[in-house]
């Protein structure tokens, strides 16, 4: 087998100058691993430069040009683009940048998959942690449907610290009262509702001083106080009944009560 310059060629492939045989746009194409439609925009662009044609009008493309184009085709599946391709062509300090960009966001891609992969791994384990907030999976088992589909529209508008102190709220067990509330018949009486309000209204209060920011919507949100309060008051609209909606209601007006008569109190004694 002949040998040059290190490399080895099959018998009878070493050709004579008059011989050569010239590629269609296809053919080169093909060899590239690429498209016509993409040899031509290279063409275009001024990447690539145009071939000569035969006495038929048709190009007539040689190795030179399938070189250029393997090239070009390498610096592209790196995911450079194909304007910064003559730039880091040149190798000089803008080519080592945008190749550090590149890297750049390469690396945030990989961290990003890599959370897919996590939240891909938790819905496997947990088929209703499907549509949760990502830091929320792991309470979907123990969320009623209501409190599911209340997070997700929250997750809309509130800040990532207002999310985790919501999450830290409902960490901890489901007390007979939030299931009570839970369960609560659209045509529930009077008084079980003045009674569900009245026991709630302590422990909304404990909520409000622990997590202050959870109760001011226009602290605890980054869109705008007005698009927070259509989110907040559309989704209690949607998921909870008129039952649910009249206890809160009573739980609102049980601790402005209270905070008038403690500053009245207060008044007083100054």
């Amino acid at each position: 087998m002949p040998q040059g310059q290190g490399f080895q060629w099959p018998p009878g492939t070493i050709p004579e100058r008059g011989l050569l045989v010239a590629w269609s746009t296809r053919q080169l194409a093909e060899l590239a691993g690429t498209t016509p439609k993409a040899v031509r925009h290279y063409h275009e662009i001024g990447l690539l430069d145009e071939p000569e044609r035969a006495s038929n009008g048709y190009k007539r493309y040689g190795v030179s040009h399938l070189v250029r184009l393997l090239r070009i085709r390498r610096l592209t599946d790196l995911g450079v683009a194909l304007a910064d391709v003559p730039a880091v062509e040149s190798g000089d300090e803008r080519a080592r940048q945008i190749l550090r960009d590149l890297d750049a966001e390469l690396a945030a891609d990989i961290e990003r998959r890599r959370r897919m992969r996590r939240d891909l791994a938790a819905v496997i384990d947990n088929r209703a942690a499907l549509d949760m907030p990502p830091d929320f999976k792991t309470l979907a088992d123990d969320l009623p449907e209501t409190q599911r589909s209340l997070l997700i529209a929250y997750s809309s508008i509130l800040t990532p610290e207002a999310m985790a102190a919501l999450r830290e709220q409902l960490s901890g067990p489901r007390t007979d009262l939030e299931a009570e509330f839970a369960a609560l018949d659209e045509d529930a009486p009077d008084d079980v509702r003045q009674r569900l309000a009245e026991q709630m209204a302590p422990e909304v209060r404990r909520q409000h001083r622990d997590h202050p920011d959870l109760a001011d919507l226009g602290l605890a949100s980054h869109r705008e106080r007005a698009v927070a309060e259509s989110v907040a008051v559309q989704a209690l609209a949607e998921f909870y009944n008129r039952a649910h909606l009249d206890v809160l209601r009573r739980v609102h007006s049980i601790l402005v009560e209270n905070d008038t008569a403690g500053s009245e109190s207060d008044d007083a004694q100054q």
